[in-house]
């Protein structure tokens, strides 16, 4: 494995890609942040804003891709105070939740006054989807991912409301196939978050596609008609999951640690990433088994851009941290989708990346630790 010489971002990550110098392009893009007409751009989005305040009357102005999370708090903020718009927050239920995410979904509404669509997957469907996801390609959560990306859009038509915000585009920001700085967040489908796997493939035990409407994305005809203008908050504004943190923390928002609920294995550095469910991260940590990295390489690499980390800090965590599986999140996975634990480490030994990792006494690590 090679590593990008300023962050610690690995050449085995799909579509990572380094220049002349060992530099990939995420901390490229990074460094790209300081030419930017950030005031054009702010620009852009009130023009978008006045664009489609009261287009719907007194209804809402705007869909909300969200979830109980900082950048859904940050989303809301800046569109509700900021641009003094009306937004329906969409968000797709967690299969399990934290104590610290259940409150912060009510914080979330409190805090800011703002509806939330909760939209609840058929929980045998998902169940069989997770565990077919994980037995097949070690995809567990491809049914509720793709749910993220194609239920706001399902909502945005029926309820005759075009304008749909995400986050961040984090193909373009972390590392992926996507390597435009472009708003239009219809280009998510391509950013390998979701794997371009047909519906047929998930056809199976009695899985029809009415059960899976949830995550049925609308045809291109459908969004066209319907005038659905898509877009990615991270385009107008610099992103940054820890400034988001730090901001929101004041609007109410809790962390992990904030509440004390949890001190996570592996990735107690980051105690306001993900906090909203317990489970869900194990499909994260499939990477490391894959590619020899997940989240901890992910963030430590955000830190170094944005100066709150040095190179060989992020490393020595790395080497410490990044093996690490929490046992709490494995135990709520496995429990959700009744599966032994001896069966979920055979698959895993199946799927295991043999060039890239190795087991040292029945543990997962890095054949080579990073320098």
């Amino acid at each position: 494995m090679k590593y990008c010489k300023k962050c610690v971002m690995p050449d085995t990550r799909p579509y990572i890609t380094f220049d002349d110098e060992g530099i990939c392009y995420p901390c490229r893009h990074y460094e790209e942040r300081k030419n930017k007409d950030w005031d054009k751009r702010w620009g852009e989005l009130e023009a978008l804003a006045d664009k489609h305040r009261g287009r719907n009357g007194d209804s809402y102005d705007m869909l909300i891709a969200a979830s109980s999370g900082k950048d859904s708090y940050f989303k809301t903020y800046i569109f509700k105070e900021k641009l003094n718009m009306n937004p329906l927050l969409v968000s797709v239920d967690n299969f399990s939740w934290t104590d610290t995410g259940r409150q912060n979904y009510d914080n979330l509404s409190d805090e800011f006054g703002v509806d939330i669509l909760l939209m609840s997957m058929n929980r045998r469907t998902a169940r069989k989807m997770l565990k077919f996801g994980l037995e097949k390609q070690l995809i567990p959560t491809w049914y509720w991912d793709k749910a993220v990306y194609a239920y706001p859009l399902q909502m945005s038509i029926k309820l005759g409301v075009p304008l749909v915000f995400w986050g961040e585009n984090t193909s373009f920001e972390r590392g992926g196939p996507i390597k435009e700085d472009i708003p239009d967040a219809l280009v998510q489908l391509k950013n390998d978050v979701v794997k371009p796997v047909p519906w047929d493939y998930w056809l199976a035990e009695g899985v029809t596609m009415k059960d899976l409407n949830p995550a049925v994305y609308p045809s291109m005809d459908e969004i066209n008609k319907a005038k659905v203008e898509a877009r990615f908050l991270s385009y107008y504004v610099p992103w940054s999951d820890h400034e988001n943190y730090k901001t929101m923390k004041k609007r109410s928002f809790q962390s992990l640690d904030d509440t004390g609920e949890w001190k996570r294995e592996g990735i107690h550095m980051f105690p306001w990433l993900q906090v909203d469910t317990i489970g869900y991260l194990v499909h994260c940590w499939f990477k490391f088994i894959k590619f020899g990295h997940w989240v901890v390489s992910d963030y430590t690499s955000l830190e170094i851009r944005e100066g709150r980390m040095t190179r060989d800090e992020a490393v020595k965590f790395v080497n410490e941290e990044e093996y690490k599986l929490d046992p709490k999140m494995l135990a709520d996975f496995l429990e959700f989708i009744h599966y032994k634990e001896e069966d979920f480490w055979k698959l895993v030994d199946k799927f295991a990346n043999h060039d890239i990792v190795e087991k040292r006494d029945g543990v997962y690590r890095l054949k080579q630790p990073m320098k």
